[in-house]
């Protein structure tokens, strides 16, 4: 009976040690008396006890954080690098049987060759060309570890630190730059402000120019067209005076009169000239005229 139960047990303990579940993030790889046999995917696999092994290998991506180093930039400033690598098994069997700490070797391998990128940039570059350092450290280390089975899919750098001296002058020159920005915005602004100003006062001197212009010469077409007007009425008066004095047929005794009539007008106490008529003789005439109308009149 005992018997029967020790078989039993190991029965059991062999079943067990035979069945092994492969997840489907996981390849299996078999080996059987330390000699590789076979890779299996994720499911259920059945193994040789104490004859066979199985080694899984998590084919996820993973990441691995490269410790902070000093590095030397090509200006010889010292920095302090801070790193992390992402990364995904392509070859279980390579990752397993072709580096023994595949995680050491690539951070080794990536502080190395971070210290031949970042040494042949400046300061300046090294703090502003991340992505290029990124991209530049991630060939490298692709084309380093595509023997060992593995892809690097990225590499990301956290953080670039300065000497505190050097940041301290760096800010100093942000400073001085920023107030150099503000100073040359406030001098354009000023600039600006003065430019359109004279243009707002060159437009406004240019349409009070115009108006004054615009004023001038209609006021002139006003008084050309009031004496052109006058002068047409005085024309056409003279036309019809002249018409009525030839309808009325006048004698010289007539004539005689009315010259007298204009002589005794411009006479008037009020007149400020003298005036003398170009022909005395016509005066005379009439004078004579009028003296013989009233004596025949008379007698």
């Amino acid at each position: 009976m005992i018997g029967l139960l020790v078989l039993a047990f190991f029965l059991i303990v062999f079943a067990a040690a035979s069945i092994k579940v492969v997840r489907p993030y996981e390849r299996g790889l078999i080996e059987r008396l330390g000699k590789f046999r076979k890779e299996v995917s994720s499911g259920l696999h059945m193994i040789v006890p104490f004859f066979d092994r199985m080694i899984k290998v998590d084919m996820r991506e993973r990441v691995i954080d490269v410790p902070p180093q000093e590095v030397i930039t090509k200006d010889n400033v010292i920095v302090t690098v801070d790193a992390v690598i992402y990364y995904e098994v392509t070859d279980a069997y390579r990752v397993i049987y072709n580096v023994s700490n595949f995680d050491i070797a690539t951070v080794k391998l990536a502080q190395t060759n971070l210290r031949n990128v970042i040494g042949e940039l400046e300061l300046d570059q090294t703090l502003t060309s991340r992505e290029k350092i990124n991209l530049k450290l991630r060939e490298v280390l692709d084309e380093a570890t595509d023997k060992w089975g593995v892809r690097i899919t990225r590499v990301e750098i956290k953080k670039i630190d300065p000497p505190k001296d050097i940041m301290e002058a760096m800010s100093k020159q942000m400073k001085a730059e920023r107030t150099k920005r503000a100073a040359i915005l406030e001098a354009e602004g000023i600039k600006q402000s003065q430019i359109l100003k004279a243009e707002g006062e060159k437009s406004a001197a240019i349409l009070k120019a115009e108006g004054e212009a615009e004023a001038i010469k209609r006021v002139a077409e006003a008084n050309k067209y009031r004496l052109i007007a006058e002068a047409q009425g005085q024309a056409q008066a003279i036309l019809e005076v002249f018409k009525a004095i030839h309808e009325g047929k006048p004698n010289k005794e007539i004539i005689a009169l009315r010259y007298l009539e204009a002589l005794v007008k411009m006479a008037d106490g009020q007149a400020s000239k003298v005036f003398v008529p170009y022909e005395s003789s016509s005066v005379m005439g009439a004078m004579g005229m009028l003296s013989d109308l009233f004596k025949s009149k008379e007698s």
